[in-house]
């Protein structure tokens, strides 16, 4: 055990970061391939995954993924301030997160919301299909957004640790 090599605290924080950053990319993969589909399917007729009593409602998961991971993510921003070449890769980086979580929260957040607050109906609903259709298919750009945001990320495990301002 005497010769097993200890990363730095900004290399582990960066990784922790990137391990975290990946999970939350493994539900939205699951999430947007086998739930999103059904739900856009027929609307409002689609949208009993969202009635009640039993209704899916993932809110309080991704509250609770995104702010272990952005925790985690500042976390590592902290201890990679002094890497100025990991710095000038990770602010943009969380700049860009920041942004489609922004993103989230005005367009994608309420507008499930809305449909999760729409009664039952057999009736197809044009409007609504293509409402749907386009949150669906808006979905799948901020998911490839959140993937690319992670691999970028990746890069700066290969940046050194010395401290360069």
């Amino acid at each position: 055990m005497g010769n097993t090599y200890q990363y730095p605290k900004a290399t582990r924080w960066l990784f922790y970061s990137i391990c975290a950053y990946f999970i939350m990319n493994g539900a939205q993969l699951w999430e947007t391939a086998i739930m999103v589909p059904a739900w856009t399917a027929a609307p409002p007729s689609s949208f009993i995954f969202f009635q009640k009593p039993y209704g899916l409602d993932f809110k309080m998961f991704w509250i609770i993924v995104h702010g272990i991971h952005e925790s985690v993510f500042i976390t590592a921003l902290i201890f990679n301030w002094g890497i100025k070449s990991r710095r000038k890769l990770m602010v943009p980086l969380f700049v860009a997160h920041i942004a489609v979580r922004i993103w989230t929260l005005t367009y994608f957040a309420p507008l499930i919301t809305e449909f999760q607050q729409l009664s039952y109906s057999d009736t197809l609903d044009i409007n609504l299909q293509e409402k749907a259709a386009q949150w669906r298919n808006l979905n799948y750009v901020r998911v490839a957004i959140f993937f690319a945001l992670n691999l970028l990320l990746i890069s700066g495990l290969k940046i050194k640790e010395e401290n360069n301002g």
